[in-house]
């Protein structure tokens, strides 16, 4: 059985190595050039090198769907820069997880699949998903809705070591952007971590640098593209969040859920 990931960044990452690890068949979808930040931790990964591997699981770059059908029968995951999601249909997926994380629908269809799993704010369970996943970070992360939509985005991260917006490196001005350090540095505050063009970025806190952009990407002014974690555990650059794992853990429920039942439509007929 195939389930279709749209996404292949940390949180749809952590979904896919779930579904996997729960012996799904597993395709991702991102963009030709993925502006994944936690790329030590992302499937995305794979569109830029041809392979990854994150925590003992693997995923290898498809060019269509013939292909990743070769790759899904040798246990890895099928990643495809397919935005549009034209060859990852051809897959035929039992289920559909849109993990884009755009805070909005960019296209998502309750018809897309027999299960349709929508990630975050954006979507409403029995209109454009059969269910919908909650991010946002506290007493109700990874909950599945069957009703309604996930709370919505407050445009502030969520609280890591005391520091939330702190956390983050944003770009100065629109142009190409250069790291001058690397994921898992460790990086006191006032510290310049990347260039954009000849603008620096410079941490506000210190800790360890968990996320930042590949060299070359053209940014826009204000595109995230770092993140600083201050607990400083370097180890936790290489390991999927308890956050990605928890979203992981509804979106599996959600798909089971629907597969017990013999797929939603009996309940949105």
């Amino acid at each position: 059985m195939v389930i279709w990931v749209r996404g292949a960044g940390d949180l749809a990452s952590g979904i896919a190595y779930r579904l996997h690890q729960s012996g799904f068949s597993v395709v991702l979808s991102d963009l030709a050039v993925p502006t994944s930040i936690r790329r030590t931790v992302c499937f995305s990964e794979a569109i830029i090198k041809g392979t990854t591997t994150v925590e003992n699981v693997t995923a290898e770059r498809a060019k269509d769907a013939d292909e990743a059908k070769r790759i899904l029968s040798r246990g890895n995951l099928a990643v495809l820069a397919d935005p549009d999601g034209e060859q990852a249909k051809r897959l035929h997926p039992k289920a559909v997880v849109d993990a884009i994380l755009a805070k909005r629908n960019l296209g998502t269809k309750i018809t897309d699949a027999e299960i349709v799993v929508g990630v975050g704010p954006g979507f409403t369970a029995g209109k454009d998903c059969h269910a919908v996943v909650e991010t946002m970070r506290g007493h109700t992360l990874g909950r599945v809705y069957h009703e309604g939509s996930a709370l919505p985005d407050t445009g502030i991260p969520g609280n890591i070591g005391g520091f939330t917006l702190e956390r983050l490196l944003r770009a100065p001005c629109a142009g190409k952007f250069r790291g001058v350090k690397r994921i898992g540095d460790v990086v006191s505050a006032g510290e310049i971590c990347a260039y954009v063009e000849k603008q620096p970025i410079v941490t506000r806190i210190s800790g360890v640098l968990r996320g930042l952009l590949p060299d070359g990407i053209e940014v826009w002014e204000g595109m995230k593209s770092g993140d600083v974690d201050p607990r400083c555990e370097v180890s936790h650059c290489y390991m999927i969040s308890d956050k990605a794992l928890s979203i992981g853990g509804g979106v599996l429920e959600a798909v089971l859920h629907g597969l017990a039942q013999g797929g939603y439509e009996w309940k949105h007929r």
